[in-house]
């Protein structure tokens, strides 16, 4: 059984969306993936409408089984974290709003399911999500990159056990019961 998963690199100004099918035993394949762009000097509130209206076309024409999401991450600039988080709760309200179960890593997390290493560059990042979703080129922008790597990382720790409720795992190999 595959599963379409829409991995989301959150962003107010770009957001990155990537699209993929995987299931057991089958490779990862990116079926969409680009960004959201949002007016530049319009208020805030145009800009999340802009980003909700974009992003509800994406997941009508995606038609994703579950959301990716990648962790809101702090580090000095305040600012961009806050309307990160804004960009967040648009992707949210809109995989509640479709019914789909959304799942969230963090950038060490992803870094690690693709690469092994959670200080990964994001040179090696996009070298990885080419590489696991079997591209002849390294996806562009930035930003569609970073959303495939959250979809591929969901892909690689989702599970889904005999009895259809959701499980995880930090190994490939083992489901966590």
């Amino acid at each position: 059984m595959s599963n379409r998963i829409l991995g989301i690199d959150p962003g107010i100004g770009i957001c990155g969306f990537g699209l993929i099918e995987t299931g057991a035993g089958v490779s990862a394949k990116a079926l969409d993936y680009g960004v959201v762009k949002t007016t530049v000097d319009a208020p805030l509130p145009l800009r999340l409408k802009e980003l909700y209206d974009s992003l509800v076309e994406v997941f009508k024409q995606t038609k994703p089984e579950m959301v990716a999401v990648e962790k809101l991450f702090f580090s000095k600039n305040v600012t961009t974290g806050i309307a990160v988080a804004e960009a967040r709760g648009i992707v949210l309200l809109i995989a509640e709003q479709n019914h789909l179960p959304v799942y969230e890593y963090s950038p060490n997390q992803i870094k690690k399911s693709l690469t092994g290493y959670g200080s990964a560059t994001k040179t090696q990042m996009e070298e990885m999500a080419r590489i696991h979703l079997g591209l002849k080129n390294k996806p562009k922008p930035d930003d569609a990159a970073d959303a495939l790597a959250v979809a591929v990382t969901c892909g690689f720790l989702y599970r889904e056990g005999p009895d259809d409720k959701y499980k995880f795992s930090n190994s490939r190999k083992e489901v966590v019961k």
